[in-house]
């Protein structure tokens, strides 16, 4: 899995670079949390699900 990615970013209102900064291996599949590089926004994805657009 990549380290980095491009995701839109509530906070800074514009596609921004995430970076992955935890990854765990769960019942329900993989939890990886990522984090804005520039802001500091984080936001959780389980399996591909993605929390920030709940």
């Amino acid at each position: 899995m990549a380290l980095e990615i491009n995701h839109d970013c509530p906070e800074c209102g514009e596609e921004a670079t995430f970076y992955r900064s935890a990854s765990t291996e769960l019942h329900l599949g993989e939890k990886t949390k990522w984090r804005c590089t520039e802001c500091g926004y984080g936001f959780i994805k389980i399996n591909g699900i993605d929390s920030s657009v709940a």
